[in-house]
């Protein structure tokens, strides 16, 4: 008997943001619990699909099931509604990078076909690049003042941090803006100042004219550092065993969600 990880009080805060339901228009789910639980054990182990533990059901139909719910962004929504009551009094940016398990032959780090024809492309689409440490994505993470995830972007392992740092910061009314020296821009301390915010990042090291900063408000940046940890935990997370970004996505969404009931 495989361990179930979701206890009623959990469920009871989750089932509402399940597809599928009585009032929902179209078929109602079967056992949408039993469901969550089969993800959730993806997620944790990183297995493939066909692993799935019969208790579970019939892996493929799981699987489409599972498929369904992330074109309708159910795990995201669900995520975010549970993360809506943020305290920032201090907001927190910063990345990892996730190594991925390449599961036989078709993942490959290719262009892909030439632009114009019909065929899907290569891995580049899907938030997947080469760094130093291989075939990697980057989760680029925005935390609140005590280190819970807000939101979250996915991109090729080999970009930079500030290439998606003005979008995901969008919108953020905050009293201090804690990052590392990879986000040491004059563009993004000019909007922060602009909007309120003050920032409390490192000068890099080349910097003729560094910028001071508040060395002790810039310790508490451990708190997100600490959360990519929990989030590595599951090891569908940590070596990115699910070929698409919506896919990942998703499964750093439940995470998160899981992490947010603790």
């Amino acid at each position: 008997m495989t361990r179930r990880v979701l206890t009623d009080a959990q469920w009871a805060i989750v089932e509402p943001f399940c597809l599928g339901k009585k009032s929902d228009p179209g078929q109602t789910g079967r056992d949408p619990r039993l469901f969550m639980e089969a993800v959730l054990w993806i997620v944790r182990t990183g297995a493939q699909w066909r692993e799935l533990p019969e208790e579970f059901g019939k892996w493929n139909s799981v699987f489409k099931r599972f498929r369904r719910w992330v074109k309708a962004d159910a795990f995201y929504r669900m995520f975010k509604a549970l993360s809506q009551d943020a305290d920032f009094e201090y907001a927190m940016i910063s990345s990892r990078r996730c190594k991925h398990r390449l599961p036989g032959s078709g993942w490959h780090h290719r262009q892909g076909p030439p632009l114009g024809t019909r065929r899907k492309r290569g891995t580049l689409c899907q938030a997947i690049g080469r760094s130093r440490g291989g075939i990697t994505t980057k989760i680029l993470a925005l935390a609140d003042a005590l280190g819970n995830l807000v939101d979250f972007c996915l991109m090729p392992g080999q970009a930079h941090d500030l290439r998606e740092t003005r979008a995901l910061l969008q919108g953020v009314n905050a009293g201090h803006l804690l990052a590392d020296r990879a986000f040491d821009a004059d563009w993004l301390r000019n909007d922060m100042l602009e909007r309120g915010i003050t920032p409390v990042i490192p000068p890099k090291s080349n910097r003729k004219f560094p910028a001071e900063f508040d060395k002790e408000t810039c310790k508490w940046r451990h708190l997100v550092e600490n959360y990519f940890g929990k989030l590595k935990e599951n090891r569908g997370i940590a070596m990115r065993s699910c070929k698409t970004d919506q896919s990942f996505t998703a499964f750093i969404s439940l995470a998160a969600t899981m992490i947010e009931l603790r």
